[in-house]
């Protein structure tokens, strides 16, 4: 009776762990949403929104000033507010951007489109240098006077005109402010402690590595020898976007719906705890998309539906294992353990190989592909989780409820060795 009690709890507890994922998954945990698939950042291809492709006007710019022409778009577009805009680059000198949720192309080639310009100014606003007099910019670091300790610092080269205009512009401003300013932004505003010469300067500040690299990403944006020309670019309608969708999200579901009548039709028993456990994998995944903040595309609604079919994968592979066993004249509970046991080295090793895969494909991918690769390594790790932990202790659950029968596990077989 100890036994058959704590398995309803546990069974109860399975449910409820699915209800409440369901319920995060649609509702969030607050009014605005959060960790709902409302909070879910959809791509173009999904909400719509303007595509721009850009190419550099010089032959073979170096990756270097590419990297920089990328940190000059990305910037602009999070300074207006476009956080879930895509900026990578296509080839050794293009640059696609996507931006979700804007009507108006011109506009947005307007606003990111430009120029950069980049201006040393003094406190009284006199333009001192600009980023034409900059040959390079990049991430340092030095020792800390009073700690010693190597802190992150960002490291300017001036060509030769820029060496002597900064000397001068140093040499009349020490004890001062000059700021470091882009696009009518200030980048940074150093104090000059004395008069520099050579050609070369620091600008330090309490940076970590990554904003001292941002800042020399923008500081080289400025000083791009080239300039950045629209070859194409087409609007993605908004109802197009929804419409892919509802259509995604019904075949999904459609999907689903079949996956769970086959498997209880053809394991009964042990198809109930593999559709429980694929509810509650659901609702992990969900959950991870939207507080991992990943852009949703149509490839990546791939991804989760190919995900679903990985996590029914493992829990066949651990239930025909069973069935092995039983046939072999085990108990159903030395079957389950050792059906588990024996399935679980074959679903680590497939799913590891997807896995690395998935992250090759995250690594060199761009755009939908890299939105692919995001939502099924996602889904394959937590497809681990639910086959080989969720639905073996939602197995033991349902045995502890008397559901003994071999029948039940889709054998013919009309009685059980109890252990």
């Amino acid at each position: 009776m100890k036994t058959k009690t704590g398995s309803v709890i546990t069974l109860l507890l399975m449910v409820a762990l699915a209800i409440g994922l369901g319920l995060v998954s649609h509702f969030g945990v607050n009014a605005d949403g959060l960790f709902s698939y409302r909070n879910i950042n959809l791509g173009l291809d999904l909400e719509g929104g303007v595509n721009i492709l850009y190419e550099a006007d010089v032959p073979n710019p170096t990756s270097e000033e590419m990297a920089a022409a990328r940190a000059l778009i990305q910037g602009r577009l999070d300074r207006r507010g476009y956080t879930d805009a895509e900026v990578a680059q296509q080839g050794s000198n293009r640059i696609r951007v996507d931006i979700p949720g804007v009507a108006d192309t011109q506009d947005a080639i307007d606003t990111i489109g430009r120029t950069a310009q980049l201006m040393f100014i003094d406190e009284e606003g006199r333009v001192l240098l600009t980023g034409m007099d900059v040959q390079t910019a990049r991430l340092s670091s030095q020792p800390d006077q009073f700690t010693n300790i190597n802190r992150s610092v960002v490291g300017l080269e001036f060509t030769s005109e820029g060496a002597r205009l900064f000397e001068e512009a140093t040499g009349a401003n020490v004890g001062r402010i000059i700021y470091i300013v882009m696009d009518d932004t200030i980048l940074s505003a150093p104090v000059v402690n004395a008069r520099i010469t050579g050609g070369s300067a620091v600008i330090t500040g309490n940076f970590t590595p990554e904003e001292a690299e941002n800042l020399a990403a923008d500081i080289r944006a400025g000083s791009l020898p080239f300039g950045l020309d629209v070859i194409s670019f087409h609007n993605v309608g908004a109802r197009l976007g929804a419409q892919s969708l509802e259509r995604s999200i019904m075949a999904g579901f459609i999907g689903f719906a079949l996956t769970v009548i086959i498997m209880t039709i053809i394991y009964r028993v042990s198809g109930l705890a593999a559709n429980l456990a694929l509810c509650i994998f659901l609702g992990i995944k969900f959950f991870l998309i939207s507080a991992l903040g990943i852009t949703l595309t149509l490839p990546g609604l791939a991804g989760i539906v190919l995900s679903v079919g990985v996590a029914v994968d493992g829990n066949i592979i651990i239930f025909e294992r069973m069935k092995d066993e039983l046939s072999n004249g085990r108990s159903l509970r030395a079957s389950l353990e050792h059906g588990f046991s024996r399935a679980i080295p074959a679903i680590v090793d497939s799913s590891v190989t997807t896995i690395i895969a998935g992250v090759i494909l995250f690594w060199l991918g761009t755009g939908p592909v890299m939105s692919f690769a995001s939502t099924l390594v996602i889904g394959i790790i937590v497809s681990m989780f639910t086959a080989v932990v969720i639905t073996k202790i939602i197995m033991k659950a349902l045995i502890g409820l008397g559901m003994t029968d071999l029948r039940l596990y889709g054998l013919s077989v009309k009685s059980v060795k109890n252990d």
